[in-house]
């Protein structure tokens, strides 16, 4: 059961966030965890609600890792947001996740879903084009294994496609293609 339809929680994201960037990263979160939880047999829309909302605070708390995701909660939950999607949006940032581990296929799917799209847009903008219709699965994988990898993206939350059963090629090549699929609407 999702708590919210598709049109009010994209609202409410732009009612809090301004940046387009951000809300291309939301939109982007939300099509990949919607192929997700697609993949796995999973509720796509809750669990692409959560993508689309996880990242609601943080023009707010300024970015803050330690106070990141408890304002998104706490907005959340007056909205009547059910504790699953509250419990996984808190536990999405790296922060967050050191105070209290990451435990269920839903915690680890939207930490690495979320953080793969920068991964995907930072490969993006290195292209002439600067189109996600340009990036290759490969070279997000090949990213993955560079020192200069990218600016504010964590290799280990990626990684955590694994903790779900998804290998890293699979995992790159499903988020590359849910990110081509919206291109146009994220600007990429």
């Amino acid at each position: 059961m999702v708590d919210m339809q598709r049109e009010e929680a994209l609202s409410l994201l732009r009612s809090y966030v301004k940046n387009e960037r951000m809300i291309a990263h939301c939109l982007s979160s939300e099509a990949v965890l919607r192929a997700l939880a697609k993949r796995l047999g999973e509720d796509i829309d809750r669990w692409g609600l959560a993508g689309l909302l996880h990242d609601l605070d943080v023009e707010m708390t300024e970015g803050d890792m330690h106070t990141h995701a408890m304002e998104t909660v706490r907005i959340l939950r007056e909205k009547g947001l059910d504790e699953e999607i509250l419990e996984a949006i808190m536990l999405h940032n790296e922060d967050a996740a050191h105070r209290q581990s990451r435990s269920k296929v839903f915690h680890h799917a939207l930490a690495a879903g979320e953080t793969i799209t920068g991964l995907i847009t930072a490969t993006a903008l290195v292209y002439p084009d600067k189109k996600v219709g340009s990036v290759k699965p490969k070279s997000v994988v090949k990213r993955m294994k560079e020192k200069a990898f990218a600016a504010s993206v964590s290799r280990e939350t990626i990684m955590e496609c694994e903790k779900i059963g998804i290998p890293l090629v699979e995992f790159a090549e499903l988020s590359v293609n849910a990110m081509k699929q919206i291109a146009d609407e994220i600007g990429l």
